[in-house]
């Protein structure tokens, strides 16, 4: 098998508690399931983040997906936000969405991503993101347990060298929107 590369994205902002900052669809119509207006913009740095012009991404951690997955609705969650948050680079470099697994399919996601041999993506719900990493990796101290609810700025990158049965976790900071961080979550 040739190596493997899993990049997991939570996805952009969304709506705020109190209804100060509301979702919206890209024709401007008022959504709770969607993404606010910084989210959207997020979406579209993404785009160029993973495919820029001229060359590979500017992180060599980070690669052009050839597969991207998002969440599906699904009773669990009606959120459109993982799909949105993934879906400009999905337009940009025409590769669809997967959306086959919805949240509260972690298990079932991680071990299609762990059979994979492209560079895939993976748009997801923050709460959701340490158990998909654990399913891949079969453990749950390789990454953070939780991901921080302030945070839609990172990317978590597992990697599998050829004929390794180890995975590789790291974090990239997309420092993308003014705001982002440059720190990682820790653990």
């Amino acid at each position: 098998m040739a190596s493997q590369k899993i990049m997991i994205v939570r996805h952009a902002e969304k709506p705020s508690d109190d209804g100060a900052i509301v979702g919206v669809t890209t024709a401007g119509v008022q959504n709770p399931e969607e993404l606010v207006v910084r989210g959207w913009q997020r979406s579209g740095a993404l785009a160029r983040f993973f495919a820029p012009l001229g060359g590979p991404p500017r992180d060599p951690k980070l690669a052009t997906p050839q597969a991207i997955y998002a969440s599906a609705v699904a009773h669990h969650s009606n959120s459109l936000r993982p799909q949105h948050t993934v879906l400009e680079l999905s337009l940009l470099i025409d590769l669809p969405l997967t959306l086959d697994f919805a949240k509260g399919e972690e298990a079932a996601l991680a071990a299609r991503l762990a059979g994979l041999d492209t560079p895939t993506l993976v748009a997801w719900e923050h709460e959701a993101i340490p158990a998909i990493v654990n399913g891949v990796v079969g453990n749950a101290t390789s990454c953070p347990q939780t991901w921080m609810g302030t945070r839609f700025d990172l990317v978590w990158v597992l990697d599998r060298a050829d004929q390794s049965p180890n995975w590789v976790f790291s974090q990239v900071p997309q420092m993308l929107l003014s705001g982002d961080s440059a720190s990682p979550i820790p653990f």
